[in-house]
């Protein structure tokens, strides 16, 4: 039983505010001291963490229906003459992906506690807008309220590349700015036809209308939204801006760019694409699950050639997002399941990947593997975490990463005895050996044998702070590995009630009327 948080409570609303209060705070403070600011920055987020973890005792997963999926709902009318209302909600799925953002966000301020030389003041504001905006994806349950949230969330990404980023900083955050902004422009034009067939803007209204009005149109539209949300997953051949914008992105930039900002790809798919055009997501699953499988196996294969170690965790998320997509688009619960657990399990081991990288480049400024050899010995309690968060993030049973992977095969495989064959599972478990070679030749090079560049002995290890937030993050590495059920539990009356919601849709569209105008 969810804990009564209070009846009328804008839980949801002061949870997105707490980030802009903080931004504010920022700007407004008379001091300019490095502590000072970065305080702010860390009350703020992990006062908005609370509030994330009020909701998760306010939850209730088994009050979820098909029916009636949302939880916690807020509506006030915003523009009443087009029926556009400030409209937020959470169910199971939104509710991980909230508690994600808040931890994640947590660990960016940390890991910008000394890197960050330059524009401090500027720099938090930054990450506290871009956090308000990731909760507002996540969260809004009005069309036009997520449009605003998703091109929200660009500016203070870019600015974070663009400004504080590495020497082709410049480049990563246009590239980063064009890629997203062509698949904006897309889905709003998805978004002005959809709401010129069925009249309103209200997603839990369009889960109802949308497959029947749009049946006409199911596949284009799906193709709207779904390229919006592929360049953001990234899908291949979406893919090609991500390496860049990691590589070049400060440490806080990419840990949020692969924790959170990779899952709203999905989680698109998730909240609009199939619910809103069900049958087209049915015709054209066949061609999703091919493209999650190639992007399981390219980016792995990229991975295995890289020299610089953010690139090479950069491809490896090409590849585990291949397994998110595999997950969503095999159509059963154990598919499912895993592709909401793995983007949780991702966001965690990848956050945490980036942040030890991060630490070693505040040491040496090098990111290139060449460069290091022996670490095993100079840095004894950064290697020895390292080394659990690598074999986390290759799918070793007992951490997070192998629980995820595991049901998305399994669902793969219920899925291959019913239509599919099996190779579109063969190919995904070859992902999984794939990923071991890249993880564990990179730390092999990294960490073990002698020490032959002298600028790697005698290096710092892991501050206190460091140390903080790599058990924060080991903690759930742990945690979700030996007892993913935490996870599970939230989102499976959600995960259930999803299936069959949209197994009806499609029944529904199948059989209904191929115009759209009358059901305005």
């Amino acid at each position: 039983m969810g804990v009564d948080i209070g009846v009328g409570f804008p839980v949801l609303s002061v949870m997105v505010a707490i980030p802009v209060i903080g931004a504010l705070a920022c700007l407004l403070a008379t001091s300019g001291r490095r502590t000072v600011i970065l305080s702010i920055g860390l009350l703020s987020t992990v006062a908005t963490a609370f509030v994330s973890a009020l909701l998760l005792m306010g939850f209730a997963p088994e009050s979820v229906r098909p029916d009636l999926p949302f939880f916690l709902t807020e509506r006030y009318e915003w523009i009443p003459t087009y029926g556009i209302d400030y409209y937020v909600g959470i169910d199971g799925i939104s509710l991980l992906m909230v508690l994600l953002t808040t931890f994640l966000c947590v660990i960016g301020v940390l890991a910008s506690w000394r890197s960050v030389e330059e524009r401090l003041r500027e720099y938090m504001v930054c990450l506290l807008l871009l956090e308000t905006a990731m909760l507002g994806v996540f969260i809004a349950l009005d069309l036009i309220l997520f449009y605003v949230f998703w091109e929200a969330m660009l500016i203070p990404m870019v600015l974070l590349i663009g400004v504080w980023g590495g020497q082709r900083r410049v480049y990563a955050a246009v590239k980063f700015f064009l890629f997203t902004m062509f698949g904006s422009v897309l889905m709003l034009v998805g978004i002005l036809w959809l709401y010129g067939l069925t009249g309103t803007f209200s997603v839990p209204e369009l889960m109802g209308k949308a497959p029947i009005a749009a049946q006409a149109h199911a596949v284009a539209l799906f193709l709207l939204f779904g390229v919006a949300f592929a360049i953001k997953v990234p899908m291949f051949p979406f893919h090609t801006w991500l390496p860049d914008a990691h590589t070049e992105a400060p440490t806080a930039g990419s840990i949020l760019l692969a924790g959170v900002l990779l899952k709203m790809g999905v989680y698109g798919f998730i909240r609009f694409c199939v619910p809103f055009f069900p049958v087209a997501a049915g015709v054209l699953s066949p061609y999703m699950v091919w493209l999650a499988i190639v992007g399981i196996l390219y980016g792995g294969a990229c991975a295995l050639v890289q020299t610089d170690i953010k690139r090479l965790v950069a491809y490896s998320s090409v590849s585990h997002l291949g397994f998110v997509m595999l997950g969503l688009f095999v159509w059963n619960v154990q598919g499912m399941q895993g592709a909401v657990l793995q983007m949780v399990n991702h966001g965690v081991s990848t956050g945490a990947l980036f942040f030890l990288v991060g630490a070693l480049y505040e040491r040496r400024h090098t990111r290139m593997v060449s460069d290091y050899g022996g670490l095993w010995d100079s840095m004894p309690v950064l290697s020895r975490i390292f080394l659990v968060v690598a074999l986390s993030s290759i799918g070793l049973p007992g951490l997070n990463g192998f629980v995820g992977e595991f049901l998305v095969l399994i669902g793969a495989a219920e899925s291959a005895q019913a239509a599919m064959g099996y190779w579109p599972v063969t190919l995904a478990a070859t992902g999984v050996i794939v990923a071991a070679c890249y993880m564990l030749v990179m730390y092999r090079r990294v960490f073990f044998g002698r020490i032959t560049n002298p600028k790697n002995e005698g290096l710092r290890d892991l501050t206190r702070r460091e140390l903080v937030a790599a058990v924060l993050l080991l903690f759930w590495i742990v945690a979700l590995g030996v007892r993913p059920g935490i996870a599970l539990g939230l989102s499976e009356q959600t995960s259930s009630a999803w299936l069959e919601a949209n197994a009806a849709r499609i029944e529904a569209g199948t059989h209904g009327s191929a115009g759209g105008g009358e059901t305005r």
